[in-house]
């Protein structure tokens, strides 16, 4: 068969797999990323059954579901929501970051892996899914609660933490002999480029959007936001940073304006198909057979994510005077990994941080904790709702 005819043919495969598991899911009301992922394990070449010819076609085109992904992300990053619970959340979620990966450091020395990758699974385990969090808080109808409003927030600044992440681990990657000056190097170049990004957004694209905005036309509209996504993300990868974050910084400069949501609303169909491929891709990268020669990988990353995180979110929370029930429900709710690891394993990976045994274990720890968190979600009684009054332990 020609080549080309190969790759219309798994597209056609990934799109039916992906809407008929996600449906399934759906109707069971579970997360449809993991009937995402699923989808991607029944047409992996490394599965009997129906395969895809190319997996590497797909991670390619996976690159733009992040983009996309990180592109709302940052369109979404509102300064005003995280100073409605500014202490817990500037102060807290760093903490509780920090916790995270001194655990896991501290438990990867007692198996004896090598401290760089302690630390680096740390920062995997980490960020908790925004996307599962988000969607099993609308499923509840909880997502404006207290304890809902300060699990969001909570997840914001993880995601920020992933684009600084994702600088800074190649930096530190054996393969790469960096050294700490190094490392600066790069995270300061990715504030120089913060700087003129910033200004070009105060004085440029709000006008830019009032003038398109003027003319009516939906088809501009998106062309003009997917420019500044791509040209942005294109713009940061030249200079040796990620393309993650400039699509970040290139969804801040869409949501500096009033016309941002409505941009954002016609990226959401485009960004939904590509992050599904995203998932479908993750499930083709999963390899089975390496589960039970990486058992005890698998279950020290599954007991570091359900009771650890829950652990350590707790102690933060009730540490910023939230009442306990509070604490409970934000520890419950950010036990889980999702997107965010994938993209910080897949950098460790490549950057020699961790091993492909630790690296499949993480992905098929994102999917046990995923379902097990939609499960706790269920179990848990309903909150009352509430926007979220943010407490403070003397600090002025």
């Amino acid at each position: 068969m020609n080549e080309h005819l190969f790759i219309f043919r798994d597209v056609a495969m990934v799109f039916a797999a992906a809407f008929v598991v996600g449906f399934l899911f759906w109707r069971f009301r579970q997360p449809v990323i993991l009937g995402y992922v699923l989808a991607g394990l029944l047409l992996s070449p490394l599965t009997p059954g129906l395969r895809i010819h190319d997996v590497h076609t797909f991670e390619v085109m996976a690159e733009v579901g992040v983009i996309l992904l990180m592109f709302s992300v940052g369109i979404e990053f509102s300064v005003p929501e995280l100073l409605r619970v500014k202490w817990v959340t500037l102060v807290g979620a760093p903490i509780g970051i920090a916790l995270s990966i001194a655990l896991a450091a501290g438990v990867g020395v007692l198996l004896g892996w090598p401290l760089i990758q302690g630390i680096t699974v740390g920062c995997i385990i980490s960020v908790a899914s925004t996307m599962v969090l988000i969607r099993l808080l609308m499923d509840r109808g909880e997502l404006n609660s207290e304890a809902g409003t300060l699990m969001v927030t909570l997840t914001l600044v993880e995601d920020l933490a992933v684009i600084i992440l994702t600088v800074v681990l190649p930096g530190i990657g054996s393969s790469a002999g960096a050294n700490s000056a190094q490392v600066a190097w790069r995270v300061g170049k990715a504030l120089l480029l913060l700087v003129p990004v910033v200004l070009a957004g105060w004085k440029i694209v709000p006008g830019l959007l009032k003038r398109v905005e003027k003319a009516r036309n939906d088809e501009l509209s998106l062309l003009l936001a997917l420019t500044i996504c791509l040209a942005v993300a294109a713009i940061t990868e030249a200079i040796g940073l990620s393309l993650a974050l400039g699509a970040f910084v290139g969804g801040m400069l869409l949501g500096s304006s009033d016309y941002a949501h409505k941009l954002a609303a016609r990226t959401l169909p485009i960004r939904d198909a590509f992050v599904a491929l995203f998932f479908v891709t993750i499930g083709m990268l999963i390899d089975p057979r390496t589960w039970l020669s990486n058992w005890r990988a698998l279950a020290v990353l599954v007991g570091l994510i359900l009771i650890g995180k829950f652990v350590v979110w707790f102690l933060v929370v009730r540490l910023f005077g939230y009442r306990q029930q509070i604490a409970f429900r934000v520890g419950v709710g950010l036990t889980q990994i999702g997107e965010f690891s994938f993209i910080l394993a897949q950098v460790s990976l490549h950057s020699g941080l961790i091993t492909s045994g630790v690296y499949n274990a993480t992905l098929a720890a994102s999917l046990i904790t995923i379902l097990a968190n939609a499960t706790f979600f269920k179990l848990m009684r309903p909150s009352p709702q509430g926007v979220a009054q943010p407490r403070t332990i003397g600090v002025a």
